[in-house]
């Protein structure tokens, strides 16, 4: 499945790395696209990431997920 995540907070390559790093390490994540400008995360995964699971790989990074579609 291919979910796309809005990210307020990112400001930086560096951010974006980090995210990507995050979300790479969840099992059944696939690919991670992070886009600056857009400020935003697609992901490709396994049906078995929820939503949750996504998110806390950001919060914990004290970003904030504002929609997941």
């Amino acid at each position: 499945m291919k979910k796309v995540i809005t990210i307020e907070g990112m400001r930086c390559a560096h951010c974006t790395s980090n995210v990507e790093k995050a979300l790479r390490a969840i099992p059944g994540v696939s690919d991670v696209a992070v886009d600056l400008a857009a400020k935003t995360a697609t992901v490709e995964a396994a049906d078995s990431v929820t939503d949750e699971s996504l998110k806390k790989a950001v919060d914990d990074l004290a970003f904030q997920v504002v929609d997941i579609r």
